[in-house]
């Protein structure tokens, strides 16, 4: 252990690193960017290969460390707020996938906007999302959280974030560091379908999400950075987050105050604290940096206190769909007197349609990949989805539009070679290349499948934007031509096509293989309306 003069950024980056960080992605922006800034050039991350490259944005750094995430390892993905905004996406679903390694967020808030377009509070999104949260008040609690937030992460089972603003994350302080933790082995997720976001597959994990909030608040409650300091008057009580404990202190000589303090530095609430100062103190006094985050939830907590009932109390189930019957029995109304809305027809589990050519791709992906085993297909939105059901069981993750590739990308990063995407071309367009070209900048070792069926199939055959433009596209973002392969997904091709899944899977960088044919839907309609009198 050794005292470090350190930025609030670089608090965080040594934490991460000292806590067993293996990959930080990021993209650069105020007051965020020294965190990436700092591992780069550090000379333990180089030595031990911690991934350190910039993203081409901020969606593709959050799926590409939580593809790492999904490999086992300990990843870390920092922006600044705004970045939030262009990363949103993968950010909500990932409370729903959950983690396997731990996955730390790192939001760094601009309030009055010294280099930022809005002042928006990052806190306000992880409570949309469901996750914990920690915010330091000074650069030591900023090391000792990142230090710890993997723990916390993989204790929970939920993405962790971290939200700093300006003036904690540009200042400086002494540090005390703490021991090198080492980094995890590489290992797949025990659930072969938690990253399948298919409704059935997430309205299970939205399930335990919810479950989980208790056991949050739990260690909120028992958190070490949640303090409460008593005081000797109580017509007033103060409750204060992150660096507003600082700015408070510093208006009491000897950072002695008369009035108890209760700081709160972990989310969610710790209500029984809470409650505490409450009941104590004639008026309560709330100073948090940005949005009224805290004084909003406190004066919701205050105000209803077993006097409001409804899905946070449990009278109304917080899943699910509102109905007579859940409203019957919230009412303590004979449920006999109402029914259920019968199912209109028996499920069925949707599939692939006969003579679709996603299925000759699910075909010679299994064929490749029997010699792996399971845990290294990512996939991603599209009818293709459906290879994750049977007959095929073809794919590992679908999170959201365009992370296939980055979450292949990560898993590589992280030792899981090989790895393979599957995308479908309108995907590719809408949010794929950007992940291409990181992969392309580090000549990351992955083999993206891009399955064109010359539409956007899934939601009716609209039109495609990469449409016979594919092959440029990929040369465009730097793809070695030669390692642009074109096939056509027919089963009389299946031999010639599996050659060459395998060959591109044995190449150290980035190949393309584009499986094109015509969706059957958009062909049936267009002979059909070519034969139309």
């Amino acid at each position: 252990m050794k005292n470090i003069l350190l930025l609030g950024d670089e608090a965080i980056a040594q934490g991460a690193i000292d806590g067993g960080l293996s990959g930080c992605y990021a993209y650069p922006g105020t007051p965020s960017t020294e965190i990436m800034e700092y591992i780069q050039h550090n000379k333990f991350a180089c030595e031990n290969n911690i991934h350190r490259v910039w993203s081409s944005n901020e969606k593709t750094a959050f799926e590409s460390a939580t593809g790492m995430s999904y490999a086992g390892k300990r990843s870390m993905v920092c922006f600044k707020h705004v970045g939030l905004n262009v990363a949103a996406d993968a950010f909500m679903n990932s409370a729903i996938t959950g983690i396997n390694g731990g996955l730390v967020i790192v939001s760094a808030d601009d309030p009055s906007m010294h280099s930022s377009q809005n002042e928006q509070d990052s806190r306000v999104y992880a409570k949309f999302a469901m996750i914990p949260v920690l915010e330091p008040c000074n650069q030591q609690e900023a090391y000792d959280m990142a230090y710890t937030a993997f723990e916390l992460s993989e204790n929970t089972g939920l993405p962790v974030m971290i939200r700093i603003t300006t003036r904690l994350a540009h200042s400086r302080s002494n540090v005390e560091t703490k021991p090198q933790k080492p980094q995890n082995n590489l290992h797949l997720p025990k659930s072969s379908k938690q990253f399948i976001l298919l409704p059935a597959i997430a309205r299970r994990n939205y399930e335990s999400l919810i479950a989980k909030q208790k056991i949050m608040r739990e260690l909120s409650e028992k958190s070490p950075f949640n303090k409460y300091h008593d005081g000797s008057d109580k017509s007033l009580g103060i409750i204060t987050t992150g660096i507003g404990y600082n700015y408070l202190m510093e208006n009491f000589v000897d950072k002695l105050c008369n009035y108890p303090v209760l700081k709160i530095v972990q989310y969610p609430l710790p209500y029984s604290l809470v409650e505490k100062i409450y009941c104590e103190c004639d008026k309560i006094l709330v100073v948090e940096e940005g949005y009224p985050v805290v004084e909003e939830l406190l004066k919701g907590f205050i105000s209803s206190n077993a006097k409001i009932i409804g899905r946070l109390s449990g009278a109304i189930p917080r899943t699910g769909e509102l109905t007579p019957a859940v409203l019957a029995k919230a009412l303590n109304i004979d449920s006999g007197k109402t029914c259920e809305i019968p199912d209109m027809l028996a499920p069925r589990p949707p599939q692939l349609c006969q003579g679709c050519g996603h299925r000759d791709v699910a075909e010679i992906i299994n064929s490749a990949m029997s010699e792996y085993g399971k845990g290294r297909v990512f996939a991603d939105i599209g009818c293709y989805t459906l290879m994750a059901l049977p007959p095929f069981d073809a794919i590992d993750t679908c999170v959201e539009m365009g992370a296939s590739i980055t979450m292949a990308k990560g898993a590589a990063d992280a030792g899981l070679v090989p790895s393979i995407a599957i995308i479908g071309d309108s995907t590719f367009t809408h949010s794929g290349m950007t992940g291409l070209l990181d992969a392309v900048n580090e000549k990351t070792p992955i083999t993206v499948i891009i399955s064109d069926n010359l539409t956007t199939g899934m939601t009716g055959g609209q039109d495609s934007s990469g449409t016979d433009r594919l092959v440029e596209i990929c040369k465009g973002t730097g793809v070695e031509q030669e390692h642009i392969r074109m096939i056509v997904p027919l089963k009389k091709n299946f031999d010639e096509n599996l050659a060459v899944l395998k060959e591109e899977m044995q190449y150290g960088g980035v190949s393309v293989i584009i499986a094109q044919r015509e969706c059957i839907q958009t062909f049936a309609r267009r002979v059909k309306n070519k034969t139309k009198i």
